[in-house]
Formats: C-alpha cells, structure tokens, sequence
C-alpha cells in the first residue's frame, strides 16, 4: 500500500530486515548450481571420478529420499518459528516479532533446506532417461554434502531457537539493534545549531494515507528545494502517526516567486508505513522495552525480573542519549542556504517512554521504582545541560 511512496534507501532497509530474501537467495543459488552441475557433467563431460558410484535406480532413490526429507525439515522449521513467534507475541509483545524475523540463523536455516531440496529436484531431472549413460555423480556428491549441511545446520537450529526465545536474549537484541540506530541518527558531539527562522510556509503539503512516519530523506528534499527555489520542513518526526490529511511537508519560500513544487515527490521523500521500524526511529527501541517491561509487571504475569531487565537495557541506551547534543536535522547549500530541516525525537520523549509509563506499570513494586529512581540519580551525572532540566524533573516529581 505504501511501497509506491518508498525512497530507495528506505526500500534497501526494509529489504534487509524482511525474512525473505536470504531463504530466496539460497534456493536460487541452489538451482543454478544444479543447472550448471548437470550441464558440465552431462553435456561437457566433467569427470567425476566415481565419487557415488551407482546406477541409475539407486540415484533416482538417494534423490527422492533427500527431497522428501529437506521437505518435511522445512516444514518443521516453519513450525517452530511459527510457534516461536505466537509465544513471544503473547508473552513480551507484538512489537518483538520483528526481531524473530530478522535472526539470520533462522533464514539461513530455512534457504539451506530449501536450497538442498530444490538442489536435489534438478538433479533428479537431469538424470538420463537410458540406465547405461553416465550419472552426474559430482551433483550426486554436492546433493549429499548439503544433506550433512543441513542436518548439522538443523541441530543448531533447534539450540538456537530455544536461546533466543528467553528474554535476556531478546532483549539485548533489542539494545543493540536501538545501539546501531542511536550510532548512525545521533551525533555524540558537536554544538547545537538552531535553525534561522524560516519565512512562513506558502504551502503545506498533507498525508495521502494514514501510517507511521518511518523514513524522512533530507536529501532529496534538499534537492528538491534547490530545484524550486524553495526549503522544506518535515513537521512529524519519525515514529509519529500521521492521519490522512495531516500536514506533512512544510513550503518556503526562499526566491521571490513562490515556489511550485509536486507533491508526489516531496511526499516520497517521507515514507509512511503500516508499523514502526528500527533506524531514524530510535525511540521504536525503547517502546519495545517498555512493552516488555509493562508487560511482565501487568497482574497476569508479574514479573518483575523481566521488568528489571528491560529497565537495565533501556538505562544503557538513555545514557549514551544523555551525553549526546539534541541538533535538528539539517541540510545546507554549499554558502549555508537552509534547504531541509528535521526534528528528530527528544530526550524527553524516550525518557516517557523508559521511564514514566515503566514507573506507573510499577507502582506497587519496590524493586522497579527504586531502580528507575537509580537510573535517573545516574542519568543526572552524564547528561548534558540540555537534558538535565529533562532528568531533575522526574527526580524531583
């Protein structure tokens, strides 16, 4: 519904943390490889040097067998990641799963198994029809090495489903996956520069369709803007929900004519999605945390170890923040014309997050409201003076 509007950068994004592609590669490969086996060993004559010497039954029947078998281990796979997916929904939070579908080793798990049966499927139809001709026994030889591949992948597989379904382990992924945005959206120095005032927008350009503000490209507004003679201001920053209708883009004029601008290009420049994704939005971390933790202090479960380690995690990354200058996101020409301009979430925002809605989940528990109160007292000690006003106010409330 919202890929038209996607930028390239955001469409790279997406297609990195999605499920699909490793499991795709892998079973592409595959096919190619067996297509290309079967070509040089039955077509070229590539000697194989009677690596599985067997006759034409024997090879139909080791194929069909390691199909059947890459067939039901799939399966398999499937269902446990499907199982694995339901418990962590229902036990942590919806907002989770996404951090299921990114594990690697479940993709890469999934496209071996893949890869072997769709491997072993060309080779099986690439066998001679006359039992007398020469078997492609080096495929026959590849088809048995990924069998052992994937037994030994599919052992680990089951080791690694079990560790990452504990709630330490998603939480950590959690942090490091906020660590990696925080690293790359905001700066650890530099002084605070505000933005000149703008002259007042002569044109406001609204949201087609309701959804969450994931990706914003200054660059390309800047681009834009310089083409037209104009600057941009993207008013929601990411991680907000804007409704259908909602003021999106902001026009200056900076010639003296007013600009004319298209509209579908600037609204592609912010992408809007279904759900909130990792990168500029790094507040999206620490709502995961707070789930969590809002959960396992919830009556139904109450756990409060759960809830203290996701406090733990979120004190790390709101003491990297802490220490870190809050700049609006600029773009600049080259003799320091405003083109684009950006606000990114504040301080204060991850602080209602990690701490305000935490602490009213856990009112009733000591462990929790003493240490959200050592998280702040620590807090108070790195942060910068931008940000202590933020601090003082919830230590002192």
């Amino acid at each position: 519904m919202f890929n038209s509007r996607h930028t390239l950068r955001s469409r790279l994004a997406t297609l990195r943390s999605s499920f699909w592609p490793v499991p795709a590669a892998c079973a592409a490969g595959a096919v190619l490889l067996a297509i290309g086996l079967s070509v040089l060993e039955l077509q070229v004559g590539l000697p194989g040097g009677n690596v599985l010497p067997s006759g034409l039954a024997g090879a139909r029947s080791l194929l069909s067998s390691i199909i059947t078998a890459m067939i039901s281990f799939t399966a398999l796979v499937f269902s446990i990641t499907v199982v694995a997916l339901q418990l962590a929904s229902s036990q942590y939070s919806p907002r989770v799963l996404r951090t299921f579908l990114q594990d690697r080793v479940t993709q890469v798990a999934l496209g071996t198994f893949l890869a072997t049966a769709l491997f072993s499927m060309v080779v099986l139809a690439a066998l001679p029809d006359r039992s007398s001709a020469r078997l492609p026994e080096l495929s026959l030889a590849v088809a048995m090495i990924l069998v052992l591949m994937s037994s030994g992948l599919f052992l680990y597989y089951l080791h690694h489903v079990t560790s990452i379904m504990r709630v330490s382990h998603i939480v950590a992924a959690i942090g490091a996956q906020t660590r990696r945005s925080i690293d790359e959206h905001v700066p650890r120095t530099g002084a605070v520069e505000t933005p000149e005032r703008l002259p007042p927008p002569v044109r406001v350009i609204t949201a087609l369709e309701p959804g969450l503000v994931d990706n914003i490209d200054l660059g390309r507004l800047a681009r834009l803007a310089r083409t037209h003679g104009c600057a941009f201001s993207v008013l929601p920053a990411p991680g907000d929900f804007v409704v259908a209708g909602q003021s999106l883009v902001a026009v200056h004029a900076i010639d003296a004519v007013p600009p004319s601008v298209p509209e579908a290009r600037v609204r592609a420049a912010v992408t809007v999605a279904v759900e909130r994704n990792a990168g500029q939005d790094v507040g999206f971390g620490f709502r995961q945390l707070a789930d969590i933790a809002e959960r396992a202090l919830s009556p139904g479960v109450n756990d409060t170890t759960t809830a203290v380690r996701a406090i733990q995690e979120a004190h790390d990354l709101l003491r990297r923040l802490a220490g870190r200058p809050q700049r609006a996101w600029l773009v600049r020409d080259d003799d320091g014309t405003l083109r684009a301009h950006a606000t990114p979430q504040t301080f204060d925002s991850f602080l209602a997050v990690a701490i305000d809605d935490v602490r009213r989940a856990g009112r009733d528990q000591p462990r929790v409201t003493r240490l959200l109160d050592a998280v702040l007292a620590d807090l108070r000690t790195v942060a910068l003076p931008e940000h202590l006003p933020d601090v003082l106010r919830r230590l002192q409330g």
